[in-house]
């Protein structure tokens, strides 16, 4: 009888927590490998960015209008802004 209890208090914690931070990264993971030259990022330190170069795992990013550019690694990329159109 413990067991069974000790098996369902594993399978709640499992689809409460597990389950959803496993999607969660997944979704991280596909959104890094998406990125595109001309997308606007935000990295993880809050640096917003035009990605103007990709390399295997680094982007290079121009920071500002005075044309600042930035080599930041692939996993920083918080999140991706927008598709800016040429």
């Amino acid at each position: 009888m413990v067991l069974v209890i000790y098996a369902a208090i594993f399978a709640v914690f499992y689809f409460m927590l597990i389950a959803p931070q496993r999607k969660r990264t997944k979704k991280e993971a596909q959104m890094r490998a998406n990125v595109k030259v001309g997308d606007e990022i935000v990295t993880s330190g809050g640096i917003y960015g035009k990605v103007l170069q990709i390399k295997d795992d680094t982007l290079v990013i121009e920071v500002n209008a005075d044309k600042g550019k930035l080599r930041i690694a692939k996993w920083a990329i918080q999140e991706v802004k927008q598709l800016i159109s040429e």
